[in-house]
């Protein structure tokens, strides 16, 4: 009888360098903070919001390039998409908001 030996658990091979950051309808200037201090330690942050929070996410994203970052970050992509909800019918516009610091 052959005896094999399995490993139990999932291994990480490569580490993440962006962060996801889900946008509500939080203060902006708060998210902000929030995001600068995040890219302290990281070089890529996305940003990602739906429906009314979207102007939250362009005006966070707008207030680290433009003034709390300037000239050190910038908007890399921007990807727009729409989600439906299943039979309902209804439509949720996204957005993600890929911020770089270079």
């Amino acid at each position: 009888m052959d005896e094999t030996s399995e490993q139990y658990g999932h291994e990480q091979t490569k580490k993440s360098e962006d962060t996801i950051i889900n946008i509500g309808n939080d203060p902006v200037m708060q998210s902000a903070v929030d995001v600068l201090s995040i890219l302290g330690n990281k070089k890529k942050v996305i940003l990602r919001a739906k429906g009314n929070s979207i102007p939250n996410a362009v005006a966070v994203a707008n207030i680290i390039t433009e003034k709390m970052l300037n000239g050190n970050s910038k908007v890399g992509k921007i990807t727009l998409d729409t989600e439906s909800a299943a039979g309902i019918g209804s439509m949720t516009s996204t957005v993600e908001i890929i911020l770089d610091k270079i």
